[in-house]
């Protein structure tokens, strides 16, 4: 990276606010030059790979894909030989979001921009991006440190129950808390033409697959409409790792854990054929294995 010219990247789906967000980097900070302004959160990940930011400016909110998700899906395509850019995520106001912004010490802007904010914001990154060239070595094919530490941001940011997602109906004043869903026993799952009552004891893996979810046990595969998120939450998280964004495995029948020439690793499981990547985001549940 040339300090003098760190480039950055806008992911903002409302053209109005996207434009003022550039406006006022160009008074905050001259030197950055925005090398794409994009609105949904797949050209983002596509155009920050292409263009390798320093910085990137991601809406929470995103059409298709929420900045949340479009950053853990970079973070995980990342190449090894080049630092994860900056991180800053722009939301409206939402005390749930700025407390697990808050928490993760992630840099966030609350829209409209302010430009006092914004300044300390400038500040923030410019200091880290210094702090990186000056501290520069050559990256090992495992994951850099610095993108561990991304890594576990994004993790525990994924834990804040609706972050990035719409907000939901307020509930009537007269209505009980949310109860925890119950754990799934029995899954009712399409196999061609048929209804079939699958114990989830006999499932080996979960795989979401565009509108559906693949649910595959040692001697064959269906189909259900429920989305993996609804899932993981009704499921043990003892009994099933979520090892990829699309991907959920039942931990007893993981065989092996084998790392690539590129430190991408990646899992075969006893009575299936498949071999499974796992993405950075879920590396360290092999750390101590």
């Amino acid at each position: 990276m040339n300090p003098s010219r760190p480039r950055a990247l806008i992911a903002e789906d409302e053209p109005l606010l996207a434009a003022a967000l550039r406006q006022e980097l160009t008074r905050a900070w001259p030197a950055l030059e925005v090398v794409a302004t994009v609105g949904d959160g797949l050209s983002a990940v596509q155009q920050a790979l292409a263009l390798r930011p320093d910085v990137l400016f991601f809406d929470i909110r995103m059409p298709g894909q929420t900045g949340l998700d479009a950053a853990v899906e970079l973070a995980d395509a990342w190449p090894a030989d080049a630092p994860f850019p900056a991180l800053v995520f722009a939301t409206a106001y939402d005390q749930y979001a700025v407390q697990a912004f808050d928490a993760q010490a992630v840099d966030y802007l609350l829209k409209p921009i302010e430009a006092r904010r914004l300044a300390r914001t400038v500040a923030k990154v410019q200091d880290l991006l210094a702090q990186r060239h000056a501290n520069a070595t050559p990256t090992p094919a495992a994951t850099p440190p610095e993108l561990e530490a991304t890594m576990a941001q994004l993790r525990a940011l994924l834990q804040t129950p609706g972050l990035g997602a719409p907000p939901a109906p307020q509930p009537a004043q007269t209505a009980q808390p949310a109860q925890p869903a119950a754990r799934l026993s029995v899954i009712q799952a399409s196999h061609g033409s048929q209804i079939h009552m699958v114990p989830v004891a006999d499932v080996v893996y979960f795989e979401a697959a565009d509108k559906y979810v693949r649910v595959l046990t040692t001697e064959r595969e269906y189909l259900i409409r429920t989305a993996l998120k609804e899932l993981i939450e009704q499921l043990d998280p003892q009994e099933f790792w979520q090892v990829h964004r699309s991907t959920l495995v039942r931990a007893t029948h993981i065989a092996t854990v084998t790392r690539d020439e590129a430190g991408k690793q990646h899992i075969t499981l006893r009575g299936r054929p498949e071999r499974l990547p796992v993405s950075r985001l879920y590396a360290h549940l092999f750390k101590a294995m």
